[in-house]
């Protein structure tokens, strides 16, 4: 006997997430006001809806960006899917296409100018590229820890990222990182995340501290730090990764011991460069774990053998590897990085000061914000912005507009929003029943946290300034539709997570 049931399959647009939906519509409402705040100029008398204002484009490209919504819910979610390689591979052909644009526009070559209305193609790849993600990593077959599969996985984010960077564009090229973090969700093992921060650390410290000598000795501290850390990160690996605490407190108590009794003697008795002893010292490390490979390798043959086998020669990559990452970090700042660009990371690590020049955009910025006080001045009543002290303060710098005009208040509640908006992100993208929509949701997740992150930390001066737009307040068509094209073909993926689509 058959059974029947009254309940009938939601439509699309009651399967909505409405709650992000009108979280977008928030953000989108402040930063229509922070685009006013900023841009408006008091002595044109001009009305802040006519549309040769700033604040009147933005209006059009708020419009626009809810035409470009709708039209993204009406689609079949599974077009997304089945289309997605193509989309990815149009947009790499327009970013590479862009790398010839004769238009530049403050030194780079990312924008395509068409009459009146300028586009930013590195906007719209960051959608196409994480829907070839979610495809690619969709696949039946597929396994993050296949080296095969997770070298084409590196090959999608790189290729976008290496043609945003032949346009000039560091600062966009940089959000692409932001897919590690869905790679983590997706089981990249954490020495990987763990790696990463090792080498912002040793860049940090090794820049920072390259001249200050440690005591009496012609040891540079920079350089004393970073080669300790690399010899107790690898101890303490031995012990995490490959169960043995033993040969881990071994191996840190000789290479600590080595230091101290090296340091000592430099200090009281001969004054050395004690690097050359850690480094050899290091060196030394590295044979033993290759040496401690090949034993564990050759000894059995199950499986719990080789995976210890191939931690060891991890940490021995992991090893050898930071330190010519340490060793090329310098050659990188002087040699690889432009005069601006260096001059940025000096003003970041405190350095220099540089408060006419590189360093000029955040100290105003700086300025705005502390000016606002807790209620900030009002609309229209920010004196740093009106009088046009901050550089860039209706795009890469609008936040500091909030700040001044808003207060601690107005950030804070823009910060919740976002905070909120992660949050719902981060829902939506676990009750996906299908890879495909749980990878995309998090790539999703992973670009506004990384915008939001540190487009507000350089404002604050915590993050080097790579020039990257604040999500819906930044002044311009091509992030706002960029940003609502990764946000709505999710809503609409999440809609139709039952296979209901019949409005």
């Amino acid at each position: 006997m058959a059974l029947t049931t009254d309940k009938k399959p939601k439509g699309v647009l009651r399967s909505l997430d409405y709650w992000t939906i009108l979280i977008y519509l928030m953000l989108l409402a402040f930063g229509w006001i922070s685009v006013c705040g900023a841009s408006y100029d008091f002595s044109a008398h001009t009305d802040i809806f006519s549309l040769s204002t700033r604040s009147g484009m933005q209006i059009v490209w708020i419009g626009t960006s809810l035409v470009l919504a709708l039209f993204l819910l009406l689609l079949d979610d599974r077009f997304f899917d089945l289309f997605s390689y193509v989309i990815y591979g149009l947009l790499l052909l327009l970013l590479f296409a862009t790398i010839f644009n004769p238009h530049s526009i403050k030194g780079s070559h990312s924008w395509l100018v068409l009459g009146p209305i300028r586009l930013q193609p590195a906007e719209f790849a960051k959608f196409a590229t994480a829907l070839a993600l979610a495809k690619y990593m969709s696949a039946r077959e597929y396994s993050i820890h296949n080296w095969q599969h997770f070298m084409r996985t590196l090959a999608i984010i790189f290729a976008p990222m290496l043609f945003i960077v032949m346009q000039r564009e560091t600062g966009s090229a940089l959000v692409y990182l932001a897919f590690f973090l869905m790679l983590y969700r997706e089981g990249l093992t954490g020495s990987v995340l763990f790696t990463a921060v090792a080498m912002v650390f040793y860049f940090v410290v090794g820049i920072r501290y390259s001249e200050p000598l440690l005591f009496d000795t012609p040891t540079h501290v920079g350089r004393f730090v970073v080669m300790l850390a690399i010899q107790v990160f690898s101890a303490v690996m031995i012990g995490v990764n490959c169960n043995n605490w033993r040969q881990a407190f071994s191996a840190l108590a000789i290479c600590t011991g080595i230091t101290a009794i090296s340091l000592a003697f430099s200090v009281y008795v001969i004054p050395f460069n004690i690097f050359w002893i850690q480094l050899a010292t290091s060196i030394g490390l590295i044979g033993w774990l290759v040496w401690l490979m090949l034993s564990s390798g050759q000894s059995h043959t199950s499986n719990s053998n080789t995976t210890t086998s191939r931690n060891y020669l991890w940490i021995a990559v992991f090893a050898f590897g930071s330190m010519l990452f340490f060793h090329l970090s310098d050659y990188a700042l002087n040699q690889v990085l432009e005069p601006h660009q260096r001059t940025r990371v000096n003003v970041l690590l405190g350095m220099e000061e540089d408060l006419k020049g590189a360093g000029y955009n955040v100290h105003q910025s700086e300025i705005a914000i502390g000016s606002g006080g807790l209620k900030g001045k009002g609309f229209l009543n920010g004196t740093q912005t009106k009088l046009k002290y901050v550089p860039e303060q209706d795009t890469d710098f609008i936040f500091c507009t909030v700040g001044e005009e808003e207060g601690f208040v107005g950030a804070a509640s823009v910060l919740l929003l976002f905070l909120m908006l992660i949050w719902r992100l981060i829902h939506l993208a676990e009750r996906q029943p299908s890879t495909f929509g749980r990878v995309y949701g998090y790539c999703v997740l992973s670009i506004f946290l990384f915008h939001v992150f540190v487009n507000v930390g350089m404002v604050l001066g915590l993050t080097p300034v790579i020039g990257i737009p604040l999500p819906f307040f930044s002044y311009g068509g091509s992030s706002l539709w960029g940003f609502t094209l990764l946000l709505f073909i999710f809503l609409r993926i999440d809609a139709g997570r039952n296979r209901n689509l019949p409005f």
